[in-house]
């Protein structure tokens, strides 16, 4: 059973896996890059092990993982690619607009993404205007997810406290940093990346409300609705 929502002011949205369906794109592509370095993984391997981790943090631990000293074009050779394949792509998750259009109070979004990573990934699903400076990235804070540092930062930025915040996560490492900010926290299990809803589920914190469909949002939360 999931605790009651507390009063919220602030919706704090990551992006890969909740906004933009991106995830998939993000892990072929790896997949791809990686094995031209003789690295050979699969997108469930990438889904396990990566996600809501930043990519220079991603690309370390490739390097210690299989023993190879990856080229120092890797992490921007691989994000021009990432950009252009999000141009030709990327779209939002099913529903999320429906969801956006008819919120009541503020949003913003705070993802381990880079910067120009969120910016190009914004710009091609038409969300750059909506959300506007209110995006905040690891870049800013010490430390990334699972720390619970970019959702403080993001409620300071916001001037909301954070027991005044709703986390909508899609990664363990996302959850966990929004439980360590003492906010109320959602994982949403609706995008591609997410095959098996189930086991998503069984290894989600207790306490955090799961849902796996955009519909469902009001139902659970009908005051943040117009």
């Amino acid at each position: 059973m999931a605790d009651a929502l507390r009063s919220v002011d602030l919706v704090i949205f990551d992006c890969d896996g909740v906004i933009a369906d991106s995830e998939v794109i993000s892990a072929n592509l790896l997949v791809r890059q990686l094995l031209a370095h003789d690295i050979r993984i699969d997108a469930e391997y990438v889904f396990r092990h990566f996600v809501g981790k930043s990519f220079p943090v991603v690309a370390d631990i490739i390097g210690e993982r299989f023993g190879i000293a990856l080229p120092p074009t890797f992490v921007s050779d691989y994000r021009a690619a990432l950009r252009q394949a999000f141009a030709d792509s990327l779209q939002t998750t099913p529903g999320f607009l429906d969801v956006l259009g008819q919120l009541t109070c503020r949003a913003c979004v705070a993802t381990s993404s880079s910067a120009p990573r969120v910016a190009h990934t914004l710009e091609a699903i038409g969300l750059t205007d909506h959300f506007g400076a209110d995006v905040f990235t690891a870049s800013q804070v010490a430390n990334g997810k699972p720390a619970p540092d970019l959702f403080l930062f993001a409620a300071r930025e916001m001037a909301t406290p954070p027991e005044r915040c709703l986390v909508i996560e899609d990664s363990v490492a996302g959850i966990e940093a929004g439980l360590g900010a003492g906010m109320n926290v959602w994982r949403y299990v609706g995008a591609s990346h997410i095959a098996d809803a189930a086991r998503a589920r069984a290894e989600t914190p207790a306490g955090v409300t799961v849902f796996d469909d955009w519909d469902r949002f009001y139902v659970l939360a009908p005051e943040l609705r117009m």
